[in-house]
């Protein structure tokens, strides 16, 4: 088989001050995805191509950047944060059945389950193949750890659904393992490889966590609130799932107690019939606004603990990235 072509990624949120990096991970990408088994190649390569904001090696690349380090590394990590994420998400949408993503058709809905789960399987086993490169033991630990608390929040979750009882910390303590702990990793990676001290890498690690935090709950206000042809997912897919995001959290704790029967029920029936009863109940009461000032305290959070690294170009970006996030639309 033929080495898969790099895709063409423009950098998240106009971060162009990495551009060059990212496309070197790119690079990196189409040639590890390569496989002598063409389905592996297939499947691996049309959601890597789907398009996706490229978070997680972005803030590899900005904290390495903000720390100073050059090491080719990084190009080499930041693509194994890519590929954890992309394999999660092939797993993901098979325990949650949905059918579309970015706009486009998702790999199970196009390839089958057996196939997304078994490519996302090649794609966990490439990427710690890839570790190996770096020779570093303690960026080993951090991924390896890292890619065990994401399933563990998996798992978690898959308890949690259908769960009307579920309160914000059991919430909040399922969207940092499920989704800050990679952010918080990536982070955490680039200032290892830049060889920085305990207080910077405490810094990127508090950064990523926070801006993965944030990033998860404003995503699931958009399922909500969004648009789904901007979104480029089904609105509603929360709800049909049975996940009791903060949105539903907090309608339940301020709306009436007709308006929060209905969402119960909703949750406990994943009952999408419901859904545009349920939008107006979320919205009607203030729940979103409840979620956007979390997602908020969040993102202040990761500008704080950006601007205890380095001045600088990289650093500065990081916080227009946590400023950013608040008005993201998908």
């Amino acid at each position: 088989m033929h080495a898969l072509q790099a895709t063409s990624t423009a950098s998240p949120n106009g971060l162009s001050i990495i551009e060059e990096d990212m496309r070197q991970v790119d690079l990196v990408i189409a040639k590890r995805l390569d496989s002598g088994v063409p389905l592996v190649g297939s499947v691996s390569q049309y959601i890597i191509a789907a398009g996706g904001k490229r978070l997680r090696p972005a803030l590899l690349l900005l904290c390495c950047g903000a720390l100073g380090c050059q090491s080719t590394q990084r190009f080499n990590l930041a693509a194994v944060v890519e590929f954890i994420h992309t394999a999660t998400l092939l797993h993901d949408d098979v325990v949650d059945e949905s059918d579309l993503r970015r706009g486009n058709p998702t790999a199970n809905a196009k390839f089958g389950n057996p196939a997304s789960v078994l490519v996302g399987d090649f794609l966990y086993s490439r990427a710690f193949q890839m570790m190996v490169d770096a020779q570093s033991m303690r960026i080993m630990q951090v991924l390896a750890d890292a890619t065990n608390v994401i399933a563990e929040g998996e798992v978690m979750q898959l308890m949690n659904m259908h769960n009307a009882s579920l309160n914000e910390a059991d919430y909040l303590q399922v969207i940092r393992s499920k989704t800050a702990k990679l952010f918080e990793a990536s982070a955490r990676v680039g200032a290892i490889l830049a060889g920085a001290d305990v207080a910077q890498e405490e810094a990127c690690a508090d950064y990523g966590q926070a801006l993965g935090t944030a990033f998860q709950v404003i995503d699931d206000v958009l399922d909500y609130a969004g648009d789904a042809a901007v979104m480029g997912k089904n609105l509603g897919d929360d709800l049909r799932e049975g996940k009791a995001t903060l949105p539903l959290i907090a309608a339940m704790q301020r709306s009436s107690e007709s308006d929060r029967l209905t969402v119960r029920h909703a949750i406990e029936n994943g009952d999408l019939s419901k859904l545009q009863e349920v939008v107006r109940i979320v919205k009607s009461c203030g729940a979103l606004d409840v979620a956007r000032s979390a997602a908020h305290a969040e993102a202040q959070r990761a500008i704080a603990a950006a601007k205890r690294l380095p001045s600088g170009p990289h650093s500065t970006c990081l916080i227009q990235l946590a400023s950013q996030l608040l008005d993201r639309n998908h």
